[in-house]
C-alpha cells in the first residue's frame, strides 16, 4: 500500500511539471469569473467538494475539474480556504479538510500535489513540520483552521484549486 501510494503521488508530481507546457499560450487574468459555483481570491478560483474520499481520489476529481487539491501559500489563503470550508460544509459533512500537502514519496519531507512550493506551514505544532511516518497527507481542521497529519486513505471533503486563465490567440 505504501508503494502505491509512493508510485500514485509520484506519478502525479510528474504529471505536474508536464500541465505547464501547453501549445496554447496561456494568460491569467486578474478581472475574469472563476466558473459558477467557484469562489475567486486574487488569481485562484476554489470550490468546496463535499464528498469524502481519499487523497488520491480527491486529486483525480480536481483534475477532472481543471485543478488540484488546494495548495495554501499564505495566512491570507488558510483563513479563505478555511472560511470557504465553514461557510460551505453542512452539518453531516467532516470537521476535518484534505488539502494538498503530503510526504507520500519521502517520508517528513512535506510535497504539494501540484508540484507548487512548500512556503507557508499551517502545521498546528508551533513553528516546525510534524514528524511523520511514511505516507502522511495533511488536513485542515473546521474548527480552528489548523494543518494535521492523517493517514492518505482516509476520507474527507476537500477543496479544489485552479488558476484564473484566458487563452491567447
Amino acid at each position: 500500500m505504501a508503494f502505491t501510494l509512493r508510485s500514485f503521488f509520484l506519478l502525479l508530481a510528474i504529471c505536474g511539471l508536464f500541465t505547464k507546457v501547453s501549445s496554447v499560450q496561456k494568460t491569467k487574468v486578474k478581472n475574469n469569473n472563476c466558473p459558477k459555483g467557484w469562489s475567486r481570491l486574487d488569481c485562484h478560483c476554489y470550490i468546496y467538494q463535499p464528498v469524502a474520499r481519499d487523497l488520491p481520489d480527491a486529486e483525480n476529481v480536481c483534475n477532472i475539474l481543471g485543478g488540484n487539491v488546494v495548495s495554501i501559500h499564505s495566512a491570507l489563503e488558510n483563513a479563505f480556504v478555511h472560511e470557504l470550508f465553514r461557510e460551505d460544509r453542512s452539518s453531516d459533512d467532516d470537521d476535518t479538510l484534505w488539502i494538498g500537502l503530503n510526504d507520500a514519496i519521502e517520508a517528513d519531507t512535506f510535497v504539494w500535489i501540484d508540484g507548487s512550493e512548500f512556503d507557508f506551514n499551517g502545521f498546528d505544532t508551533g513553528d516546525s513540520e510534524p514528524v511523520t511516518s511514511s505516507d502522511a497527507c495533511v488536513t485542515l481542521a473546521e474548527d480552528d483552521g489548523l494543518w494535521n497529519v492523517e493517514d492518505c486513505s482516509e476520507e474527507y471533503p476537500y477543496i479544489c484549486i485552479t488558476e484564473v486563465l484566458t487563452h491567447s490567440h
